[in-house]
């Protein structure tokens, strides 16, 4: 599938490396092969967010579905131009609930961020999981501040923050835990 994306005037001015990095199309991708393992760890890297190990389980992640295909409860969409991966998307079936997904994964390149390829990338997973007959998409983040501009990505694209677990991660840093109904996500536009 492409989706065009508009880089609107003042997103190119505000962010250089948009303007030169950027191209008008991607194409979406849920196939995965042993090429994405290495890709996948230098973007999750390149965020500059996750620690080490925090980088290995999103490696895990790829590596279990690769090996135990869709028994493994782990599903992606990658977001590829020019058969480069500019960013990609991790999610599931919650266990024992009847239609509740976690979005376990999203990372864009740094070089492409601020293009809308996150939002992109988003809405394609929730279209995934609404076709495997997921109701609800459930995301969890750290209070860091450094996660910040994460939740607010995450309110603007229609979640809504359903609860606060203290010091779950460490002392002074919570969970937030972030949910949308996936029937409400086919009529966002925005």
């Amino acid at each position: 599938m492409t989706v065009p994306i508009v880089t609107p005037p003042t997103l190119e001015s505000a962010n250089p490396r948009v303007r030169s990095s950027y191209r008008p199309a991607i194409q979406f991708r849920e196939s995965i092969s042993p090429a994405d393992i290495p890709a996948v760890q230098r973007i999750v890297q390149s965020t500059g967010f996750f620690s080490s190990a925090e980088v290995e389980v999103a490696v895990e992640l790829l590596r279990e579905r690769h090996s135990r295909g869709a028994c493994s409860g782990y599903f992606f969409v990658f977001a590829e131009q020019a058969e480069q991966m500019l960013g990609y998307a991790c999610f599931g079936p919650i266990a024992c609930t009847q239609a509740g997904f976690d979005l376990y994964w999203i990372a864009v390149d740094p070089s492409f961020q601020g293009g809308g390829i996150g939002r992109a990338l988003l809405r394609e997973a929730e279209r995934l999981i609404s076709r495997m007959e997921g109701r609800r998409v459930y995301i969890e983040t750290s209070s860091r501040p450094q996660y910040e501009p994460t939740r607010a990505f995450y309110l603007r694209c229609g979640y809504s923050q359903e609860a606060v677990l203290k010091d779950f991660y460490s002392a002074g840093d919570d969970k937030i835990i972030f949910v949308r109904s996936v029937d409400c996500a086919a009529g966002f536009d925005g």
